[in-house]
Parts: structure tokens; C-alpha cells; sequence
């Protein structure tokens, strides 16, 4: 062995074992000390996780966004939480190394603070997810400070807050001294509670940068700018899986749905030209049984036998 391709060598162990290493709460705290990007994605089921894993993302979070990316939904109040559930433990199936996050969703953790409790034990002890994300400022730093006491790990989230849709629209927050005001009480409220991090999506750049310096846990953003501590983006908005016009803040790096779909009107048109499956694509009978099958039949039924 070459002594020069040694130290090479040893670079892509170590390479290859910091990209197995299992994230989590400590890890995202530890890159934001060390001024390192965290990334995070959207997965809704085992093949897209497997893949978003694999690729060394660090979050991976199972959102209620699954609402319209892929059951249909106009929005994110109708998923249920049976559903959530549903598709955490498929997510869960594949993630080795990333945080996994799941989305509590509407109606889950609003009624009471005794039913919030138990819904996020579910998704810690049924589905796998290793912290929950709840929506919300001050007024759930309460919750946040009783689940975190339960041992279960919480995500927070400002800015726009897409279950609150009725109340304030799709539309940019913070863009008011007295809205930035609210949002950064909001997120001290949040980390003092015990939130590991927090979600700000939709706010100017500037007030996401003065908040993220602000708190000691990380920021991941979404819509909020280049200064947070990481960056989120839906796993459909990035590889154009949505059929509809991205947000401003979305940078697709894949047209998959211009893919998929050539991919599926090529079958189709083998299919119905005869040229699909082809011989070398079909199965066939060892050569005796294929002759003997092919044979015409030598005698004919007896009479005695149609009586």
C-alpha cells in the first residue's frame, strides 16, 4: 500500500462516516455554533425519504403540506392526524441518519393541553419521529414547555403559519416594527420554552437575520433569507412534482413532472403500438412443454366421455 494514498484514504472514511452519523437536537445546536448550513426536506413516504436520507439531508420533516402534495387537499386543515400518522411511519421505515420531524396538524394539539400530550406520544411511540413541530408564538410556549418536560422534542414555528390560513392568509409576515416585535418575543418565548428549533417561514430577510441572531437554537427558513441557520423547502416544490406556479422563495432543481411525464406517454405508446412487452421482457415455458403445447391434439374425446 502507498503511503501517500494512505491519507487519502483516510479522508474518505471519515468523509463517509460524518455522513452516516445520526443527527440530532445536539447536532442542529452544534451547527449553528459552528456557523454550518443545516439542510431539511419535506418526505411523505418511504421511497422519497429514502432518497432525501441518503442524500445527507439533515431534517427531514413529514409535513402537513402532504395535504396538497399529495392527497389533494386545497390546503393543510383537512389532514387528519390518523394520516400524519399514516405517513411518519412510512418515513421512518427509511431514515438512518436524519432528524426526523413530524407535523402536528390541525385540531391535534389545540383543544387541550392534555390531548396535545398525548397525540405528540403517538408520533414519538407509533410512528418513530423523533420530535414534533407545532405552529404558534407565545401562545404556545406553554405547550411547548409541558411536551418538552414529557421527554418529546419540539419544533416551533413563525412567520407565516399555514394552519392559521383563515386568520392571515398566504401573505408575507413582519414587515412592521411592531409585527418584528412580536415574532422575535415570539421566538425567545419559544426557545425559553425548549423548543431545539424554530421555522420561520415567509419574513423579510432582514428580520429573520436579526432573529436568528438573536436566539441560541437554530432558525431554519423557509421564504426568510439566506441568514438563517438552515434552510427548508418542500421535496415536491424542488423537483416540480406540484403542477403549480412556485413560490417566490422555491428553487426547483429538477423538473420531474416534465420526466414522468414523457416517461408515461412512452408506455403508453408502446403499449398500444404492440411494441411493450417484448419477447426478451416475457417469460417462457422450457422448450418440451412449449412444443408439446403448440402440438395439435393427436386424437380425438372419446364418445363414451360426452355421454
Amino acid at each position: 500500500m502507498s503511503l501517500i494514498q494512505l491519507p487519502v484514504r483516510e479522508a474518505s472514511a471519515r468523509a463517509e462516516k460524518a455522513v452516516q452519523e445520526k443527527i440530532t437536537a445536539q447536532t442542529l445546536l452544534a451547527k449553528k455554533q459552528a456557523r454550518q448550513p443545516i439542510t431539511a426536506l419535506t418526505a411523505y413516504d418511504y421511497p422519497t425519504a429514502r432518497l432525501v436520507d441518503q442524500a445527507g439531508i439533515d431534517l427531514l420533516l413529514v409535513g402537513d403540506s402532504l395535504g396538497m402534495a399529495v392527497l389533494g387537499y386545497d390546503s393543510t386543515l383537512p389532514v387528519t392526524l390518523d394520516e400524519m400518522l399514516h405517513h411518519t411511519r412510512a418515513v421512518r421505515r427509511a431514515v438512518q441518519r436524519a432528524l426526523l420531524v413530524a407535523d402536528m396538524p390541525f385540531g391535534s394539539y389545540q383543544v387541550s393541553t392534555e390531548q396535545a400530550v398525548a397525540n405528540a406520544l403517538r408520533f414519538i411511540k407509533e410512528a418513530g419521529a423523533e420530535a414534533v413541530k407545532i405552529e404558534g408564538g407565545r401562545n404556545r410556549a406553554a405547550l411547548v414547555s409541558t411536551l418538552t418536560q414529557a421527554e418529546i422534542a419540539v419544533v416551533g414555528h413563525i412567520g407565516l403559519t399555514p394552519q392559521s390560513v383563515h386568520r392571515m392568509g398566504y401573505r408575507v409576515q413582519g414587515r412592521s416594527i411592531a409585527a418584528i416585535d412580536d415574532l422575535l418575543s415570539d421566538a425567545l418565548a419559544l426557545e425559553a420554552a425548549g423548543a431545539i428549533a424554530i421555522v420561520l417561514e415567509c419574513v423579510p430577510r432582514e428580520v429573520a437575520a436579526h432573529i436568528t441572531a438573536a436566539l441560541a437554537i437554530p432558525t431554519i427558513g423557509i421564504g426568510a433569507g439566506p441568514e438563517c441557520d438552515g434552510q427548508i423547502l418542500v421535496f415536491h416544490d424542488l423537483v416540480n412534482l406540484t403542477n403549480t406556479t412556485p413560490a417566490k422563495f422555491v428553487r426547483q432543481y429538477a423538473d420531474m413532472g416534465a420526466l414522468l411525464t414523457g416517461a408515461i406517454a412512452r408506455y403508453r405508446d408502446d403499449v398500444t403500438a404492440h411494441n411493450f412487452p417484448s419477447d426478451a421482457e416475457s417469460y417462457h415455458l422450457p422448450a418440451a412443454i412449449a412444443d408439446t403445447l403448440a402440438a395439435p391434439f393427436a386424437t380425438e374425446v372419446p364418445l363414451e366421455r360426452c355421454k
